[in-house]
């Protein structure tokens, strides 16, 4: 099995990402494209997953996009990776905890590279560093093909949090790499597009 990697280096607008990804997901399902790792970053949005709740707003002049992707409101902004998926599980094994698992093993390897230990929350989704959030994860399956992804706080504004209460978490409890490594942060996509490709192709 392949799967495409793809990388923007200009931010994408999320309605555009999300409409590309779902009609990948259409052709993955009929044989008709390969699967997806698509690296990229999308200009400040905050979007509403399947559990979003409007009391989750703070600040009622943002608007808020909804998705049909898990999990409730959460904010996308310049610095932060997103790293979205389209692998089709019919392939290869049909377990969705698993490919949880395996996106959090990527991204825990991932900080390691620039000295951070992140760890697994049982009760929440996501990587921690001393208890506070530095990545998020939401994943959607139609007809096992697994598409959205994850997203990794690099170097950007955290204080974007703040008008929201993020994956029902106290929005003061949000990290970033450069938050806890202030050293010259290099090699973002490739090592990314490493890690990912190789764990991902393993499941």
């Amino acid at each position: 099995m392949s799967i495409e990697i793809k990388v923007s280096k200009r931010p994408v607008s999320y309605k555009f990402a999300i409409s590309m990804l779902e009609k990948r997901v259409e052709k993955i399902k009929k044989n008709k494209a390969s699967e997806l790792l698509w690296i990229l970053e999308h200009p400040l949005t905050y979007t509403g997953g399947v559990r979003f709740n409007k009391n989750d707003i703070l600040d009622k002049n943002i608007k808020v996009i909804r998705t049909n992707r898990g999990g409730r409101i959460t904010l996308h902004n310049p610095g932060q990776k997103i790293i979205y998926i389209a692998l089709n599980l019919n392939k290869r094994k049909r377990d969705i905890r698993n490919l949880v698992n395996v996106m959090e093993d990527c991204i825990i390897k991932f900080l390691r590279i620039y000295k951070i230990k992140g760890v697994k929350d049982k009760k929440n989704i996501g990587i921690w560093v001393n208890k506070n959030k530095i990545a998020a994860i939401g994943i959607r399956v139609s007809k096992w093909v697994a598409y959205h992804g994850c997203s990794i706080n690099i170097k950007n504004n955290l204080n974007d949090y703040l008008k929201i209460v993020p994956c029902g978490l106290n929005n003061k409890n949000i990290t970033s790499v450069f938050n806890e490594n202030k050293l010259k942060i290099k090699n973002i996509n490739n090592n990314i597009k490493k890690i990912f490709f190789e764990k991902l192709n393993k499941i």
